[in-house]
């Protein structure tokens, strides 16, 4: 007698498995969460990849600033006297400590023009600048006794009395830095003898012989991105123009003025001295802090010269929602399935997933090329013409077909929409999943879930 297998008899306990894993709506819920789990591993390595070529373009940008002048910091003039400090020892000897007395000017002005400059280096733009500045001041006569030493507690070399200005990066210095003292024109050399407040810069020697010192120089710097200045005058007063149009002001005061317009910008700063958290005057090292941070540094402020586009922090913020772009089509698939009885495989699910990961691929790759705009609409159009001619065939309907087509065109109008409105981005992006939310519910109000696929199963 011939057996029989469990498949060949009906009604047996295989056919009804069959029959549950392709009609049972959890599974292929849990089976669609499993694939968007799975498509989590292209979406990271997409978010890795562009993160890797924004250090990209950052090392570049880095190399064409180190040869043309980095981002620059304008400190001084600061007027330095060395001074021996004369301490008992306890043994009763008496030693000498090399130091140096530092004075900040009365009032320090700078008037500056900024002209920016783009250069590439290959496909990336570095934001350059020459600034033409003039600063003026004035300095009162050092004393001793302003800082509340006592004549005979030391030595002051006063006429080793020196000029600094600061320069962050020395490489920007185009022309030969002159400084004009009470109508005497000292020539100043590189470096500075002191690194008590300034790191780099420029030194000219000058004669204590009056009682007050009003100065002028020049200085054509060159440097990338961003222009600070530090406040060392009892009153500080920036004043700053530049044809470029997207400028943002930094550091620790905003100025008090200023004017943006499409053909550049203008601003002024006024900072006091009750602005900050340092003296007019000090001895050695007295503007750090105890982390080793000085107070100068934080006190620094300016202006950076913003690119209008950062295509890759756009992208980046793109791809972010890209799992959600994701979970939003492959809900869009499954209500087209069950609302119009058909059984969609989850292979199917699986590719139209990798298109739309290959919409960042291709975001990423276009925008290094043209603009964040255009590679968005030429990436969206190439993945929603290679989607809807895929579904075509996995529908074998027209209508259907055409609406999947809008949907996916509509949550990628919707993502742009969020890309674009930074501010009200939540907002606008709380409110779309609320209506996503509530045309899904309206349209499934009537589903019958336990008997789903019924009617596709009967056809079959």
């Amino acid at each position: 007698m011939k057996e029989t297998t469990d498949s060949q008899v009906p009604g047996s306990v295989l056919d009804r498995v069959n029959r549950w894993i392709r009609t049972s709506t959890m599974l292929k819920l849990a089976v669609i969460g499993f694939l968007v789990l799975v498509l989590l591993i292209p979406n990271g390595m997409l978010q890795s990849l562009i993160s890797e070529r924004e250090m990209t373009r950052n090392a570049a940008v880095a190399e064409v600033s180190n040869k043309w002048g980095a981002e620059q910091v304008i400190g001084g003039p600061i007027l330095s006297v060395p001074y021996e400090r004369v301490i008992t020892a306890a043994n009763g000897q008496i030693e000498r400590i090399s130091t140096y007395l530092h004075f900040f000017p009365d009032d320090l002005q700078v008037d500056g023009e900024i002209k920016p400059e783009k250069r590439s280096r290959g496909i990336f733009v570095v934001m350059l600048y020459n600034s033409q500045l003039t600063i003026r001041g004035s300095f009162r006569k050092p004393s001793l006794a302003s800082l509340g030493i006592a004549e005979d507690a030391g030595l002051a070399h006063w006429d080793k009395a020196f000029l600094s200005l600061g320069v962050s990066d020395m490489k920007g210095i185009r022309d030969g830095i002159k400084m004009k003292v009470n109508n005497q024109v000292l020539s100043a050399e590189p470096g500075i003898p002191s690194s008590d407040i300034l790191m780099a810069g420029v030194t000219a020697p000058i004669k204590l012989d009056a009682d007050n010192y009003i100065f002028e120089t020049k200085l054509n710097l060159n440097g990338s991105t961003q222009l600070s200045f530090l406040p060392f005058g009892k009153e500080t007063r920036i004043s700053l123009k530049s044809p470029w149009a997207t400028p943002s002001f930094t550091g620790a005061y905003l100025p008090d003025k200023r004017v943006v317009k499409a053909d550049g910008f203008q601003a002024s700063w006024k900072v006091l001295e009750f602005n900050r958290n340092f003296p007019q005057q000090g001895m050695g090292d007295f503007l750090k802090k105890p982390d080793s941070q000085s107070f100068s540094d934080a006190s620094a402020f300016g202006v950076k010269l913003l690119i209008p586009i950062d295509e890759y922090q756009k992208t980046m913020r793109s791809a972010k929602y890209g799992i959600l772009f994701v979970i939003l089509t492959f809900v869009s698939f499954f209500f087209i399935e069950i609302l119009d009885r058909r059984r969609i495989h989850p292979v199917q699910y699986l590719l139209v997933g990798f298109a739309i990961c290959l919409f960042y691929l291709l975001l990423l790759s276009i925008s290094e090329y043209t603009s964040f705009d255009w590679a968005y609409l030429i990436g969206g159009c190439l993945v929603l013409a290679l989607i809807t001619f895929y579904v075509r065939y996995v529908f074998q309907n027209t209508r259907l077909t055409i609406l999947f087509s809008a949907i996916l065109a509509l949550l990628y109008g919707f993502f742009y929409s969020l890309l674009q409105l930074e501010d009200y981005s939540l907002l606008l992006g709380s409110f779309g999943l609320l209506l996503i939310l509530s045309v899904t519910m309206y349209l499934t109000r009537h589903v019958n879930w336990y008997q789903t696929y019924q009617a596709a199963e009967t056809t079959a």
